[in-house]
């Protein structure tokens, strides 16, 4: 089973930043197309931001956009979530998905749409 490793979580004062890393095993899922998303306990998983193949198409939840940025590096199998401007509220366990697609501009919003799942990394922002 493919599984996807997440780090880079950590605790941050609010206004701080953090960079996610999510990385495959090379070779394990050819192109694929990342998400991220988040969960608190008690609550759904939510949608943050995802990003195609080849890094040129990008969706982003409104409760992060212009403060989290996702990107790749396919050379490395990793994909990152830069997050700037943190709040309270970005606080939760942060997961990357991953699904292999066919085409290079694919990407996916729904958690149900991603095969590949890393076992989270914890974001903690203190006020």
């Amino acid at each position: 089973q493919v599984l996807l490793v997440e780090s880079g979580g950590g605790l941050v004062q609010a206004g701080g930043s953090l960079r996610l890393s999510c990385t495959a095993p090379a070779c394990a899922l050819g192109a694929y197309a990342a998400g991220w998303f988040r969960q608190t306990p008690g609550k759904k998983r939510e949608f943050v931001a995802a990003i195609s193949w080849t890094g040129g198409d990008t969706y982003y939840s409104d409760s992060v956009k212009g403060r989290f940025t996702v990107s790749r590096d396919n050379a490395k199998n990793t994909v990152y979530l830069q997050m700037n401007s943190l709040k309270p509220e970005d606080t939760a366990d942060y997961y990357c998905a991953g699904r292999s697609v066919t085409f290079d501009s694919t990407y996916y919003t729904r958690d149900y749409d991603y095969v590949y799942w890393g076992q989270g990394t914890q974001v903690t922002v203190s006020s």
